[in-house]
């Protein structure tokens, strides 16, 4: 059964060469997302997530807001399994597909048919997927014979078009987004939305992140308000909105 579970998570960053806490840094941890202190040995680190406890099971469509530096992008990030918690515990069960960095895995000096296999394999395709999907993320992606030259070569439009088929290529039991996607020249843009509505439709757990009021609505029906790395509001996606941006 697809789920996620995330038992009091904190994450913490270490920050190397800072000799003291300055005035300066007091503030900032006070006006935006980490928690900046000094541990026990001397080292300071900055606190990204502190004490996060949820549950997540199928059929939920969960909206994740705060301002910037919230931690939002380090929930996240744990949620894919790029973070590990400093303590707590995070167990996810189900295929997981992030969409917080499609380019990952992308070497600028392969060609664009090699990008495919190399970002299908960091998304952890196995050979056998890689070969039953390459022919439709390569027709998706449009890009012809550009696919024979370098990836360097490429427009940043022609990059993100590549790294988008690659990376929406299979569907997967939960879809951990940074924002919606949007990219290439308008005959692109509505492919590509019609794909991730396809996707977003049909996964069973999803994670959003977004500082839009009508996209959290429109696709959530659970909303998480993040503060300075903590939970502020969870609950349904109409009342945290509300009492977010109001």
């Amino acid at each position: 059964m697809t789920c996620i579970q995330l038992e009091r998570v904190t994450v913490d960053f270490p920050v190397f060469n800072a000799s003291s806490r300055s005035l300066k840094n007091k503030i900032l941890s006070v006006s935006t997302g980490g928690v900046i202190d000094r541990r026990n040995d001397g080292h300071v680190i900055v606190r990204g997530l502190e004490d996060v406890s949820f549950t997540l099971n199928e059929g939920d469509r969960v909206g994740l807001i705060g301002h910037n530096g919230a931690g939002k992008t380090t929930l996240l990030r744990v949620l894919a399994g790029i973070y590990s918690p400093t303590d707590g515990k995070a167990t996810i069960e189900g295929q997981c597909v992030s969409l917080i960095n499609i380019s990952l895995g992308i070497d600028p000096e392969a060609t664009g048919r090699e990008n495919i296999r190399l970002r299908a394999a960091m998304m952890g395709m196995s050979s056998a997927e890689i070969r039953r999907h390459y022919d439709d993320i390569a027709e998706f992606s449009g890009l012809g014979s550009f696919l024979d030259m370098p990836f360097r070569t490429y427009s940043s439009g022609m990059q993100l078009r590549l790294a988008f088929s690659t990376s929406t290529a299979i569907q997967p039991e939960i879809l951990i987004m940074d924002e919606w996607l949007s990219t290439g020249d308008e005959d692109f843009k509505d492919r590509a939305s019609k794909r991730l509505h396809e996707i977003v439709g049909s996964t069973k757990i999803l994670i959003l992140a977004s500082h839009s009021k009508d996209l959290l609505l429109d696709n959530c029906n659970r909303v998480i308000w993040l503060e300075h790395g903590r939970i502020k509001m969870d609950g349904p996606a109409d009342e945290v909105v509300e009492s977010y941006f109001d």
